[in-house]
């Protein structure tokens, strides 16, 4: 199912000013990420602000999403706590959802298990789950994190066939050598390091930064796929920088603002996330290279 989709975007959450999900507004973020190269969407993580999502609204998101995209692109649905058990019931009711490719699960937040812990704790969300499992494995905020050893032990696993890797490119390489004997795919979710998880063998990016230069991260990988590497590496110089700038302030606020400036969005999170102020927003500005 991940054959040739090398640009997946985590897609944010709009919002009205009622704190509502604000569903015009997600359709039009829709419209512009698949006009720019978007080829999957991860819908509920953490860039869509899911721990401020109650379950009813991750459902109601999720079916939106579905109904509207339908096969134009791969949907991902978030799925993942740091309770197996209500994973478990998410990734069932996700999986149900018609046009819903896949589940996403994260490593366990808080709770701190073992590496055993947690193979058992995805090997139960796979089990359960009649779509496949993308496992996610993000340290800097889960406290822990899978290793390669263990990732490569889940991807023996009938039902799990991917991994969102957001530790290092070294990670990346070890998982994609380690891995070769199964259908597994390996994708970074760090916009970062493009260039270096796609030279080495991964799939593509899970990415933040796609709701601004997805044009240039499409044009990066058709550098790469085109062995045309030293535009591959003028476009990932140019990418990074302004890639770092979007978690220069606590995401997804940054990516909102901008999207706000060509009304596309509110410019409004949930707490504990707040969105960006007047002198933020310059701020961020200037870490974007825009000239003022």
């Amino acid at each position: 199912m991940y054959e040739n989709i090398n640009l997946i975007t985590a897609i944010i959450t709009p919002f009205n000013e009622v704190n509502e999900i604000d569903y015009p507004a997600l359709t039009r973020v829709i419209d512009h990420l698949l006009a720019h190269g978007t080829q999957g969407l991860v819908i509920a993580g953490t860039t869509g602000e899911s721990p401020t999502l109650s379950h009813k609204e991750k459902i109601a998101l999720t079916r939106y999403i579905a109904d509207y995209v339908g096969d134009k692109a791969l949907l991902i649905a978030n799925a993942g706590t740091n309770n197996t058990a209500e994973s478990i019931v998410n990734a069932r009711e996700l999986s149900a959802i018609k046009h819903i490719d896949g589940i996403l699960a994260v490593t366990p937040y808080y709770n701190k298990p073992s590496q055993s812990g947690m193979i058992a704790h995805f090997t139960a969300i796979a089990e359960a789950a009649t779509k496949p499992v993308m496992i996610y494995n993000i340290p800097g905020r889960s406290a822990v994190g899978l290793t390669v050893a263990s990732v490569v032990a889940l991807a023996q696993h009938p039902n799990i066939n991917a991994v969102k890797e957001t530790t290092s490119a070294e990670f990346i390489g070890a998982e994609v050598e380690q891995t070769q004997n199964v259908n597994f795919h390996v994708y970074t979710g760090e916009d970062a390091q493009t260039l270096a998880a796609y030279a080495q063998g991964g799939a593509g990016t899970i990415s933040v930064a796609a709701h601004l230069f997805g044009d240039e991260m499409t044009a990066l990988f058709a550098a790469m796929n085109a062995d045309n590497w030293r535009e591959a590496g003028r476009l990932q110089r140019f990418l990074t920088p302004r890639m770092n700038a979007l978690f220069a302030f606590p995401s997804p606020a940054p990516v909102k603002a901008k999207l706000s400036q060509i009304n596309m969005v509110e410019n409004i999170a949930r707490l504990p996330i707040l969105p960006l102020t007047a002198s933020e927003q310059k701020e961020l500005d200037i870490l974007l290279g825009i000239k003022s």
